[in-house]
């Protein structure tokens, strides 16, 4: 989008079969059943263009993303080993780093809320989950699976420092993207009509 778009007025929203029958099936995938081919550059600039069309109170854009290649993450996970050993269950902590290294791509989302804003920092937090979910669909389309995960190393002090996340920001999520080789299973859901009031 350039300054020239700013303005303009937009479509409305249309009718989409196509669109409805994606939401009705959309599943995340296991990270570590990610794999290659993953998305090409154009592909990945797509994705994040499409993914940061999300809302966002007060045009703050409190999030930044790290587009994360496989060497990066190989090193990363090497990095947080020794932290592993301090959870409470390092076998398990030590497993988990695996969903860094398998997929072909990942991309970090970190909150970045502006504090003392009139702008609540749960609602700028909140824009940055919905971040990660937009990154989840533009994977979708354009044919790829997803993974939305954050696990210990998202959580531990020590880890997110080696992991470059700044005073004041949080990591809400890692996206991981490949290909599967057969759909994931399908996973309980909701009983809307208990999660659900109407009003008149």
């Amino acid at each position: 989008m350039s300054d020239a778009d700013l303005g303009q007025a937009l479509p409305l929203p249309t009718p989409s079969a196509e669109l409805q029958a994606r939401l009705a099936v959309r599943r995340s995938a296991p990270a570590q059943s990610l794999v290659a081919p993953g998305p090409s550059p154009a592909e990945v600039a797509r994705i994040l263009e499409l993914g940061a069309r999300t809302p966002d109170h007060g045009k703050l854009f409190p999030w930044r993303f790290v587009v994360m290649g496989p060497q990066s993450r190989a090193a990363l996970a090497e990095a947080l080993l020794p932290h592993a050993a301090r959870q409470p269950d390092p076998a398990k902590a030590r497993k988990v780093l695996s969903k860094l290294t398998a997929p072909p791509l990942t991309i970090l989302v970190v909150s970045t809320p502006v504090e003392g804003h009139k702008v609540p920092v749960w609602e700028q937090q909140l824009s940055a989950g919905a971040v990660c979910m937009n990154l989840e669909h533009a994977a979708d389309a354009l044919g790829y699976s997803a993974s939305w995960i954050t696990d210990w190393y998202s959580y531990d002090p020590q880890a997110t420092e080696v992991i470059g996340v700044m005073a004041g920001e949080q990591i809400a999520g890692f996206i991981h993207i490949g290909a599967l080789a057969e759909g994931p299973l399908e996973r309980p859901r909701p009983d809307l009509a208990a999660k659900t009031a109407y009003q008149p």
